[in-house]
């Protein structure tokens, strides 16, 4: 049984046409029988919820032991604002956060980050939606780095697909604590996932569609504890 914490994320997830049952190609490329598309988010209820449950878990897994919170663009950015006022409002943990453009801006301030300043010697975190083959990590890290000497040890996504990355036998979790020494928290896993749809099965009768196949996309690319 999954805690009462996940069911709630995953129903959520399901209720705002996030998450997804059916054919799915992930930018890794892969076939998947779900998708998680935070794109889909689209009330001022939907992200406010959103961000009570990405609060929650910085304030579990870091509590204040960071400076300045980070989302890459696209997706990240209304991520990371949420959090931002979820982690104030329901925690008095009051931080800055920042974001980048895909383009850098030519006039006004210039640049290609928006908010926050990094300053060496930050620790900053990182606000995702979903990591899969650790490919955002590679593009996200460079930004980071380049814009001061900053520490970035923890990131915090919404699910961990738990799937082998670009190296044979590890994750793309792994991969990124070994090059980067970042840890990834995750609000839900893939084997949480499974869980909820067995244990919804009798409720839910298209469960008993999905679950064989994700089973075998669980053996075929997932590393599971």
């Amino acid at each position: 049984m999954i805690t009462e914490s996940k069911a709630r994320f995953i129903e959520f997830m399901l209720e705002s046409d996030v998450l997804r049952f059916g054919d799915f190609t992930t930018k890794s490329g892969r076939k998947s029988p779900y998708f998680v598309n935070t794109g889909n988010y689209r009330t001022g209820r939907q992200i406010a919820t959103l961000g009570k449950f990405y609060a929650q878990l910085v304030e579990e897994k870091v509590g204040q032991d960071f400076d300045a919170m980070f989302g890459p663009a696209y997706k990240g950015i209304p991520l990371v604002c949420a959090a931002a006022g979820a982690l104030y409002t329901e925690y008095g943990i009051d931080k800055p956060y920042f974001f980048n453009r895909k383009e850098a801006k030519d006039h006004g301030e210039g640049g290609t980050l928006v908010g926050y300043k990094p300053k060496d010697g930050d620790r900053v975190i990182i606000i995702e939606d979903v990591i899969t083959a650790g490919t955002a990590v590679h593009e996200t890290m460079p930004i980071l780095k380049n814009a001061a000497r900053v520490e970035v040890p923890d990131m915090f996504i919404s699910v961990d697909r738990s799937e082998v990355g670009q190296v044979p036998g590890k994750t793309a979790i792994m991969q990124v604590k070994e090059e980067f020494g970042l840890n990834v928290h995750a609000l839900i896993t893939v084997a949480d996932l499974y869980e909820y749809l067995k244990d919804h099965l009798e409720h839910r009768s298209e469960y008993a569609q999905v679950l064989p196949r994700m089973e075998e996309y669980m053996d075929k690319y997932c590393i599971l504890d």
